[in-house]
């Protein structure tokens, strides 16, 4: 009979923060710009410069403590952690290991298997390095600094982890809660929000855990579960043929589907670190953590339990729009022009993420402004508009937020409801088709909706859809 195997997983999460200059300078954080273009001599550690602590960085690090129901470190500082690598300019990297802002937190996640708690160790702050970039051509590396010094929150949970499932709903939990914040972006995919998984596997019934591996390069919910399972398979293929599993760091390519060793796992001894000598340590009183708190948001499960009381949403509808802060605003805004909060939920729900995937966008990338979606559904609801009309708009509102109103008006699309105009349009169209007129007095229903769409087709999709079924069943 086979063993059966747990799976014990740790997540660091490092996530870059929404500040527009870096932890300890003036330089801009803004992703992108030419390569070396945002630095000066304290982000690529020149000899003599100091670092000064940018304020908003500590107080991102305390809101995303508090909505992990972490305690605050009064008296947190920063050490150097040394290590030689060409992307780390100064040799060292300012960071926290002694006194880190934020400990003893932890968030509740969902999954198919109900709720469950998972804890959080701590959060420090540290600084981001540089970023290799590998020329196959030259057969070279580059290095970019523009990263280096960006403040970075680090994100250290408790091995309370068993399924790749578990992990992507702690991530999920993470994103959302620290975007609601403004604290980040969390964009996987321009790095500002990296997970480096920790993961070991051992006997079930075991108490000890068995030696893990950290696994890097992972820049997709996609990849993690893949890593996972890949990682898992390996460590279990070792153990089962009676080999050891060896402390490392590997690196996964998602391409190959394949992770191989980049080094042996250090331990904090391997760092050297020291208090950073540099600066001062921060004193955080009672008045400051309780204006933190002050500004906290409304967070994701309150906002879903506010609209489905306040705007009557079904929870389908509320998880959706809340999925995304940015689609929430735009609900919020919208729902509070035209008052018709179900009419926005179906307009996001279906028309806006049908064009997100097609134009393979985020929520984070619309551009259209609650004031044009909700002149658009007052064109509809009007009847000024029909609704394939509306949709045709929508498209134009989606790509251009170009005004509804102004649109309709100068492209001729207003819905035609002149009764004399259509019942004359109407008479041609069943002069047209006898064999459908025919099909449709001996019982076939149907036949009236090819009927509908020939008079659609013949009033250029203008005309008022209810009107013309109305004058073709009295004319029939």
């Amino acid at each position: 009979m086979s063993k059966q195997y747990e799976t014990v997983i740790g997540l660091e999460v490092h996530v870059e923060l929404a500040t527009k200059t870096k932890i300890f300078c003036s330089c801009s954080t803004a992703f992108g710009g030419a390569p070396n273009t945002h630095t000066c001599p304290v982000c690529t550690g020149m000899p003599g410069s100091l670092p000064v602590l940018n304020r908003r960085v500590v107080e991102y690090a305390m809101a995303v403590g508090l909505a992990t129901n972490c305690e605050i470190t009064r008296c947190c500082k920063f050490d150097r952690k040394n290590y030689f690598y060409p992307d780390n300019p100064q040799n060292y990297q300012i960071s926290q290991l002694y006194l880190p802002i934020c400990r003893n937190g932890s968030v509740e996640i969902q999954t198919e298997n109900g709720a469950k708690k998972i804890g959080i160790h701590e959060i420090h702050m540290e600084e981001d390095a540089g970023k290799l970039i590998h020329d196959d051509w030259e057969d070279c590396s580059l290095v970019d600094f523009n990263r280096s010094g960006v403040p970075l929150i680090e994100i250290v949970s408790e091995p309370d982890m068993r399924s790749a499932e578990e992990v992507i709903a702690y991530l999920d939990k993470l994103r959302m809660t620290i975007q609601y914040l403004g604290a980040s972006d969390c964009k996987l995919q321009e790095g500002s929000m990296r997970a480096d998984v920790n993961l070991s596997v051992r006997e079930a019934g075991e108490k000890e855990f068995g030696t893990r591996t950290e696994m890097k390069n992972l820049n997709s919910f996609r990849a993690i579960a893949r890593a996972i399972e890949n990682e898992r398979n390996r460590q279990i293929d070792l153990l089962e043929s009676g080999e050891a599993v060896i402390q490392e760091t590997r690196r996964w390519d998602d391409a190959k589907e394949y992770s191989y060793a980049m080094r042996s796992k250090e331990d904090a001894q391997d760092y050297r670190y020291f208090p950073e000598p540099d600066l001062v340590p921060i004193i955080i009183d009672d008045e400051w953590i309780e204006e933190i708190r002050g500004r906290q948001p409304e967070l994701r499960e309150e906002k879903i339990a506010r609209y489905k009381k306040e705007y009557g949403l079904p929870d389908y509808d509320a998880g959706i729009i809340t999925g995304s802060k940015r689609l929430a605003d735009i609900f919020e805004e919208t729902a509070k022009i035209c008052g018709k909060p179900k009419k926005v939920s179906n307009w996001l729900m279906v028309e806006t993420m049908r064009l997100l995937k097609e134009h393979a966008m985020e929520p984070e990338d619309i551009r259209f402004s609650p004031e044009n979606l909700a002149k658009l559904i007052a064109l509809t609801e009007a009847g000024t508009v029909n609704g394939a009309t509306a949709k045709e708009v929508f498209e134009k509102v989606f790509a251009d937020d170009i005004d509804p109103d102004a649109y309709v008006r100068e492209n001729g699309l207003k819905t035609v409801s002149d009764e004399g105009e259509l019942r004359s349009v109407i008479e041609q169209v069943i002069r047209d088709y006898p064999k459908s007129v025919e099909d449709y007095r001996s019982g076939k229903e149907k036949a009236i909706g090819f009927l509908v769409g020939q008079t659609m087709k013949a009033m250029r999709g203008k005309a008022n859809p209810a009107m013309v079924n109305q004058i073709l069943k009295e004319l029939l």
